[in-house]
């Protein structure tokens, strides 16, 4: 039955759980902002799509907030009930802490499923999106910016150059602009003393209208050796440049939907069972691929004429001679062509299939990580929660000073282990499973530890526990005095 008590911890903790969580993704989202700010900004995309990408980061960014919102939210809400004396009043009357934490716990579990199904139907999707969003975003070239005295070659196939702009950013002066389109070299230029920059009114096309300037151009009239040069001068020119290349497109995302984030828990089990598959084949295709190469034991049209003058030319095996011996004079020469041509078949077969056989494992580690990533978030939500409130309870602090510091130095030796599990199993250093589980196996002994410290009222986190370990450890390896006889 649900009492009183159990809506009072709920309760409780509902409140620092959603701020944190919050505060936690904004922080986790802003450090990806930092990270890839001089890609995204100077690129004229517009902010639609950066508040996409951060909407679409942020999602996929959950399974790191939520333990650790989950570990500090546990800390502060068993810290300010142990500061306020109410964890040891409803000690006193009876209740254990493991009945108190029972509800919590209850809760947990519910948050853990909800996370195992955002997990896998829901941060797939959100990888896809803004994988595939930041892919278009670093790929697209930045805004057009023609600097004088600089030579820009932003626009495809044209390098320009002006010696100066005014201060109204339009009209230009000394203008050289080298047209590359014929992929010649420097056969087309165009020079102009002034002119205007205005864009067309869809910003696809920028039109240079150029008033008293020469066109020159080279090449070769009829022969190798007849080259030419045309010289046009103009009063004035529109020369329009199409600025489609540098508008900012977006892929098809079919493109990136076999990629190992973006799957669920079904597709990756799919794709591990094909690829177990395909190891047990690999061995097989290894012997098809080179039985036509073994002449001895082939029973090809080519060997048999081969086999037939060996056994003429020798009734009677010679046991002490090796098997060059055995070859008539006439076949020997053709016989050592077609065995170094052979080996050196073989050997290019086989390290087509070495190497496709690593491509193939390294897949195979990535699919069987990602598939078990997919429940060590679910399993975190729990155990970052029994590590959190036995520490709340130890502690007795509130609000965000110590339970801050000590959630901040428990989360990360949570995801410095779970980094270091899953780059071993990539590595191929440790199992898919050993790797992925690794932070949790290690974290579990600590958090029994823990709940059985805090059902004692230790005070492993006091000063006072701190100075009787110390003065332990002095005793120990202080000299002991003689005594005197």
């Amino acid at each position: 039955m649900i009492k009183k008590l159990d809506i009072l911890i709920i309760r409780s903790f509902i409140g620092p759980f959603i701020v944190t969580f919050f505060v936690s993704l904004f922080v986790l989202v802003m450090q990806f902002f930092w990270l890839y700010m001089d890609e995204l900004i100077g690129k004229g995309i517009g902010i639609w799509p950066i508040l996409q990408l951060l909407t679409y980061m942020s999602t996929t960014l959950v399974p790191l907030a939520l333990p650790l919102s989950i570990l500090l939210a546990s800390i502060m809400t068993f810290g300010d009930m142990g500061e306020n004396f109410e964890l040891v009043a409803i000690k006193s009357s009876g209740i254990s802490l493991i009945r108190f934490m029972l509800p919590l716990f209850i809760f947990m579990t519910m948050i853990a499923g909800v996370a195992f199904v955002f997990s896998n139907n829901v941060i797939p999707v959100a990888n896809l999106k803004a994988l595939s969003l930041l892919y278009d975003i670093r790929n697209s070239k930045p805004t057009l910016n023609i600097r004088p005295d600089q030579f820009n070659n932003e626009i495809h196939g044209f390098s320009i150059r002006v010696g100066s702009k005014d201060e109204d950013g339009n009209t230009i002066h000394d203008v050289m602009i080298y047209d590359h389109n014929d992929m010649a070299g420097n056969t087309k230029l165009i020079l102009a003393k002034e002119g205007q920059m205005i864009a067309s009114e869809d910003k696809q096309s920028l039109i240079f209208k150029l008033r008293d300037g020469w066109r020159y151009e080279e090449g070769y009239n009829h022969g190798i050796n007849d080259m030419t040069q045309t010289r046009m001068h103009f009063a004035s020119w529109d020369k329009v440049f199409d600025l489609s290349s540098l508008k900012f497109t977006r892929s098809n995302e079919d493109m990136f939907k076999n990629a190992y984030q973006m799957m669920n828990v079904s597709q990756l089990s799919e794709n591990i069972d094909s690829l177990r598959k395909y190891k047990t084949k690999a061995y097989k295709t290894v012997n098809s691929g080179i039985a036509p190469y073994i002449t001895y034991n082939n029973a090809s049209k080519e060997s048999k004429p081969l086999m037939a003058d060996i056994k003429k030319s020798n009734p009677v095996r010679k046991y002490d001679s090796s098997f060059l011996q055995l070859v008539p004079d006439s076949s020997r020469q053709a016989t050592l062509q077609t065995v170094c041509n052979n080996l050196r078949s073989s050997k290019s077969l086989m390290d087509i299939n070495s190497l496709d056989k690593s491509l193939q494992h390294e897949n195979f580690l990535k699919y069987d990580i990602e598939w078990h990533k997919k429940f060590t978030l679910s399993f975190a939500c729990i155990l970052l929660f029994l590590i959190g409130a036995p520490l709340g309870a130890i502690i007795r602090k509130g609000g965000l000073g110590m339970p801050l510091i000590i959630a901040i130095i428990f989360f990360m030796l949570f995801y410095v282990l779970n980094i270091v599990g899953e780059k071993l199993a990539k590595a191929d250093s440790l199992t898919p499973w050993i790797g992925m589980w690794m932070s949790t196996m290690l974290l579990l002994p600590i958090a029994v530890f823990l709940i059985n410290s805090a059902r004692n009222d230790s005070r492993i986190f006091t000063k006072e526990w701190y100075m009787k370990l110390f003065q332990f450890v002095k005793n120990i390896f202080a000299p002991k005095s003689k005594t005197v006889e």
